[in-house]
């Protein structure tokens, strides 16, 4: 499926910023089940300095410098990518039990190196918590497969927390969002990624977005979507590397074609779209307009 992507975010400045530093992830990844068409990012004003770096976990991260007043910053990222359904490697042991898999990822000195060991400790914004266990112990039954058990929490998820706007922001804990049951997307994977890690497996926090649909007989609304945010986990081979499987918990579902994968990390605070350091500029205010669509009907515009 090919789809375009367009991403944008403005900002404007009360008092103007006199400089500016930036980083943002917003170019697609490529994956085993997709791959990035084209990609543009569009800066207004100009920058002085514009560049673009790989980071630890393979994101691309664009830098870009404003050495000159200004009173706004409108950001433009437009991408098509090509996504297939994910096809899991035959590799993964599907029905590993989750303790076996615990295990593998228990600290034994001279072992050697999983790079998925990285999603297994606290972040920022994923801390450790005995509430997140308690949340999790009901699809973690002892012996259980790690894929089902992890797909069942996504779908008691679904089934338990309410999806309200208003009702978290960025800094809002995941554990007053599993409090008070509910939240957005970036809560519903933060709650998820401390469930796994609490139990002692790896998982890490995926941003990207999601094709919706308009009802039937209206138009798809320009700028009406948003960024998205769900999980992956991590399932090893039988004897060696495995692979990573993607859960929504806010849909109740596993990622399809319909998703595109923008970037990784342990939580929001690796992959948020846009981040900067300013001099001036006390008070902004912020929009950001996102559209999905199939390539074809941007074609038949």
């Amino acid at each position: 499926m090919l789809l375009h992507v367009t991403h944008a975010t403005r900002y404007d400045y009360a008092p103007p910023v006199e400089t500016a530093q930036h980083l943002a992830h917003l170019k697609p990844m490529n994956t085993a089940s997709q791959r990035l068409v084209s990609h543009a990012l569009t800066i207004s004003p100009t920058p002085a300095q514009h560049g673009e770096s790989p980071d630890v976990y393979g994101n691309t991260r664009a830098f870009f410098a404003l050495e000159a007043t200004h009173e706004e910053l409108v950001v433009t990222a437009e991408s098509v990518v090509d996504t297939a359904p994910p096809v899991l490697s035959p590799a993964i042991a599907r029905e590993l039990p989750w303790e076996e898999v615990r295990e593998r990822f228990r600290y034994v000195k001279d072992s050697s190196y999983d790079p998925a060991s990285d999603f297994v400790f606290p972040s920022r914004y994923v801390p450790r918590h005995d509430d997140f266990a308690a949340y999790a112990r009901a699809s973690f039954a002892p012996g259980r497969p790690a894929f089902d058990a992890a797909m069942d929490l996504t779908l008691r998820m679904y089934r338990d927390l309410e999806y309200d706007a208003g009702s978290t922001e960025i800094s809002t804990p995941a554990i007053e969002a599993l409090a008070q049951r509910k939240g957005v997307c970036q809560d519903f994977a933060h709650i998820m990624i401390a469930c796994l890690r609490t139990l002692g497996l790896p998982a890490r926090y995926v941003s990207g977005y999601l094709l919706t649909q308009p009802p039937p007989g209206r138009p798809r609304l320009i700028g009406a979507d948003a960024s998205h945010a769900w999980v992956s986990v991590y399932l090893p081979g039988a004897d060696g590397p495995g692979d990573w499987a993607d859960f929504d918990p806010t849909n109740g579902r596993q990622p399809g074609e319909d998703y595109v994968t923008l970037a990784i990390g342990r939580d929001y605070s690796d992959v948020s779209p846009m981040r900067g350091v300013l001099h001036g500029g006390a008070r902004h205010t912020l929009a950001v307009s996102v559209t999905v669509r199939p390539l074809e009907e941007l074609k038949e515009q």
